[in-house]
């Protein structure tokens, strides 16, 4: 666990001002910055940050968070690697699990420079070699593209870096992957003689390089070694270039290859992603899944891509929300995307993502293939084959559908089919009766918790009405800042702590509104005082009730003589407000 005071305290390095605009562009708009929103199309911006509380807010789609938040939304990352990559903007290493900090290995800042300088040096190489020009020409690959994706060639010597580095022999450059050391002790490039696609975080960082040999030798695509900057399996190849393309389109493409990105791109197909020559991961199609509605997974139609696509579809069960869908191409055989969208072009392909078989549809296809649905054992086969994938899904809906179908193919029931995989009925829960309590107090209230949460200590929760989702959400923001002790929470640590909390959209909201509303700084505490006023009018009417009540049941003697002394206070005080109207 990383402890509570390293996020806070990273938090409250990180300027979300500076952050932000070095992914969007931000102009300032009054108090706050303003820009077209980036995790939706829109022509007016409606995307507004708030420099005094260091949070952003889209008034167009809702998207809502802080720092950490906005790493995680815009590049996919998970919340371990949004954190790594605010401390490092910071200067700072994160602690290890028992709250350490690392004592060991290189900055990976120094790392990050070193792949930088390689990147470069490759690049360069690519004017002076005409067998990978050659190559490229041959592949169909336009300057242009190769531009925008940093191709580069890494020459056949053994120390073609030595000319890169001043100190070839510096460790970095082996723990980076770009130099190994022999038996022998002889140092020479991991990378030689081949067109070399550099690896791009989203951070804009080269973190590692995929290189395709030139000529017969083997492997044919060589990747980097995993190092403390590039892990295959959250990874993924052309995602920085492919990202404004993804969410104009709202859907991302996965291919297996470097060229089969750098083809699709070449013909208007700019929304493609490749894995590093791993299956796809949970970690990867989580991260996709953050950038756009729609994922198809498009492989080769030979042995080795229906053991990808099926691959990638048991690794999207457990993370695929409900409102996301994925779907499923699988090529004619012979063909991969290269070669197919230079015979038929861009829209053709598109064509073919648009109309890509759904994840469900795939999945009993695929399932039904190695049954004999016309005899009773291949039935009974087809649904036991499909338990332990059902019992993954983490879409209730998806799965209820799913279940309805193989019911209908094996003739088994619904029912029968729940109960020999072992799954639960799934019954929606009746939507929970709003409670009558006007929010016209309690929002104004949590608003002003948000801008002070120094209040906090200074409100009796027992004025807050019971059932109100308000109040709720109120009771949870003055737990938390209360939690924090001595040392007062800022909002971006508020909201990392409230972050999964039932009640988390409604302090989102309320946030929203404030940014836009925000109390005057000397007006607050009259604001607190008065809404304090009217919490114990509000809670002197409900007691009264709850008195009357009791009355109507038991008569004035049910009362206790606490009771009947608390009813003749308010009778006499509702007799003197009469009057005085």
């Amino acid at each position: 666990m990383i402890p509570d005071t390293f996020i806070q305290d990273l938090l409250y390095r990180v300027d979300l001002i500076d952050l932000i605009d070095s992914y969007v562009p931000l102009k300032k708009t009054g108090a706050n910055f303003a820009a077209c929103c980036p995790f939706h199309s829109e022509k007016s911006p409606s995307f507004t940050v708030s420099p005094s509380k260091q949070f952003y807010h889209c008034f167009g789609c809702g998207a809502h968070g802080n720092a950490i938040g906005f790493i995680m939304a815009y590049s996919g990352a998970g919340f371990i690697e949004a954190l790594k990559e605010l401390a490092a903007r910071c200067g700072l290493q994160l602690p290890d699990d028992q709250g350490h900090a690392p004592q060991h290995g290189p900055q990976r800042q120094q790392l990050a420079e070193s792949m930088g300088k390689a990147a470069k040096f490759y690049y360069e190489q690519l004017k002076r070699s005409e067998n990978a020009i050659r190559y490229l020409k041959e592949r169909g690959v336009s300057g242009e593209i190769a531009r925008r994706f940093g191709v580069g060639y890494a020459p056949a010597g053994g120390q073609g870096l030595a000319a890169a580095f001043e100190d070839y022999g510096h460790p970095e450059l082996q723990q980076a992957g770009l130099v190994i050391k022999n038996e022998q002790g002889r140092l020479y490039d991991r990378f030689r003689d081949r067109v070399m696609f550099p690896i791009i975080s989203q951070k804009g960082e080269v973190i590692a390089f995929g290189g395709r040999v030139l000529g017969a030798g083997e492997p044919k695509y060589l990747n980097s070694p995993e190092t403390p900057l590039f892990e295959k399996g959250r990874e993924l190849f052309g995602l920085p270039q492919a990202r404004t393309a993804i969410r104009d389109r709202e859907t991302v493409i996965v291919v297996e290859g470097y060229m089969d990105v750098i083809a699709l791109a070449q013909h208007g197909v700019d929304n493609a992603i490749a894995t590093l020559g791993t299956a796809t991961t949970p970690m990867h199609v989580q991260k996709l899944l953050r950038q756009a509605d729609r994922v198809v997974f498009c492989f080769d139609g030979d042995a080795a891509g229906r053991k990808a696509a099926w691959r990638a579809l048991e690794n999207s069960l457990e993370v695929l929300p409900e409102q996301k869908s994925i779907g499923f191409v699988l090529l004619p055989e012979g063909e991969d995307p290269d070669s197919l969208v230079r015979k038929r072009g861009g829209e053709a392909f598109q064509r073919m993502i648009i109309e890509a078989t759904p994840l469900s549809d795939f999945l009993l296809r695929e399932l039904s293939q190695h049954c004999d649905l016309s005899s009773a054992e291949g039935r009974a086969r087809l649904v036991a084959d499909a338990k332990p994938l059902l019992g993954r899904m983490l879409s209730p809906l998806l799965r209820l559908q799913l279940v309805k179908r193989l019911a209908q193919v094996s003739g088994f029931s619904q029912a029968e089919v729940e109960r020999l995989c072992s799954l639960r009925a799934i019954v929606k829960p009746a939507p929970a009766r709003a409670p009558r309590q006007a929010p016209s107090l309690l929002r104004p209230l949590l608003r002003l918790l948000l801008q002070n949460p120094a209040l906090a200590s200074r409100l009796p929760l027992e004025l807050l009405p019971e059932h109100a989702p308000e109040a709720r959400a109120i009771r949870l923001l003055c737990a938390t800042i209360a939690g924090a002790g001595a040392q007062p929470l800022a909002y971006p640590a508020l909201l990392e702590k409230l972050r999964g909390s039932e009640d988390e959209s409604m302090l989102h909201a309320a946030a929203a509104e404030l940014m836009q509303q925000p109390f005057a700084e000397d007006e607050i505490d009259s604001e607190f005082d008065g809404t304090l006023a009217q919490l114990q009018e509000s809670e002197h009417k409900r007691a009264f009730t709850r008195l009357q009540d009791k009355i109507q049941k038991l008569g004035v003697g049910g009362l206790s003589n606490e009771e009947k002394q608390e009813y003749l206070q308010a009778l006499s005080a509702r007799s003197k407000g009469s009057h005085t109207v």
